[in-house]
């Protein structure tokens, strides 16, 4: 017997929003460090891969996982520090992340707004740099303290040792299997500013005749929006956008608008430009469309949906079948955003 609740042969389908039924060797509840220490010391589940898990909303099981799935369930949010620019709250890894968002709005305190309705935990927020209608966890970013299993110890990184990114993080790169996000530190500005300059928010909010809006505003209008568009996955599996806007030069984009008119696409501050992964999509007819259980979203191209009983191996089919459409008909390639297991 561990001297810690492991559990074997756990079931994971109610711990990713696909609801892939994939099962773990091994499972363990976190709720603090000392926790995370206590498998480092362990020399049997310190041997084994490591498979973190907040709300499982970006992330998709293509098979059972022959290791340990951490599932970080610490709570708390609390208010720990103001200055004249920002007031500093700090949420646990495993808060959710609208119910934190929901939290600070009802504390009076706005930046997070535009983030709303984003489904997930608040320590995988900054791994994934979770973004939407023109803001990124980057901009309300403060600080994060995540546990270093290389080490042992407790570590605190600030936004530049975060190295953010498009849907990018250091987590991604040196720090993947090694650190645990514990809590997370946002800077809410209190001189805030609505923004409220993307197209769909702007005319939510047209349509509601507000032309001052609150943090609040803008949060119930994000909400609108999302839930109109995208599917809630306690009723149908879905990880949300499953791929990334890709990034192309600004030669590329002027060849493809000679070529496709109605091409979608957003300047870079870096010149580059940003094309819309749903509308190539949809471009190429997927929309709707399905693989077996696995499908395309009707009302957005951008999600993947389990229509019921798809394995991961199903999604990650018709995930590549859509990137090879894409590819022979834009010459562009999509990144997933889904973490594949």
């Amino acid at each position: 017997m561990f001297p810690i609740p492991v559990q074997r042969d756990f079931s994971l389908r109610a711990l990713n929003t696909f609801g892939i039924d994939a099962r773990a060797q091994a499972y363990l509840a976190v709720d603090a460090a000392d926790t995370l220490r206590a498998v480092r010391a362990n020399a049997e589940l310190a041997a084994l891969p490591r498979l973190v898990l907040g709300g499982g909303s970006n992330l998709l099981l293509t098979r059972d996982f022959a290791g340990l799935v951490l599932h970080m369930r610490g709570r708390g949010i609390a208010v720990v520090g103001e200055d004249d620019e920002f007031t500093y709250v700090r949420a646990a890894a495993g808060e959710n992340w609208h119910g934190f968002v929901q939290w600070t709005l009802a504390q009076g305190l706005g930046g997070l707004e535009n983030l709303s309705l984003i489904p997930g935990s608040v320590g995988a927020a900054p791994i994934q740099n979770i973004g939407a209608y023109g803001v990124e966890v980057k901009d309300r970013f403060h600080a994060l303290t995540a546990f270093d299993f290389s080490t042992g110890e407790s570590i605190v990184l600030d936004g530049v040792a975060c190295r953010f990114g498009y849907r990018d993080s250091v987590f991604k790169h040196e720090l993947r299997d090694r650190a645990v996000v514990l809590d997370v530190t946002f800077a809410l500005p209190k001189h805030w500013q609505a923004n409220a300059n993307y197209a769909d928010v702007a005319q939510a909010l047209a349509d509601k005749q507000i032309a001052a809006p609150t943090a609040r505003d803008i949060a119930d209008a994000v909400i609108a929006i999302r839930t109109r568009k995208l599917p809630d996955p306690a009723q149908i599996g879905n990880a949300g956008s499953f791929f990334k806007n890709p990034i192309v030069s600004a030669q590329q984009r002027d060849a493809l608008v000679a070529q496709h008119a109605n091409l979608v696409s957003y300047r870079q501050d870096d010149g580059s430009y940003k094309l819309a992964a749903g509308w190539l999509i949809d471009q190429c007819g997927w929309k709707g469309k399905s693989l077996g259980a696995a499908g395309v979203y009707e009302k957005q191209a951008l999600v993947l949906v389990n229509r019921g009983g798809a394995s991961g191996a199903d999604v990650a089919r018709l995930a590549r079948a859509i990137q090879d459409d894409v590819m022979l008909k834009f010459g562009v390639a999509l990144e997933p955003e889904p973490v594949f297991i």
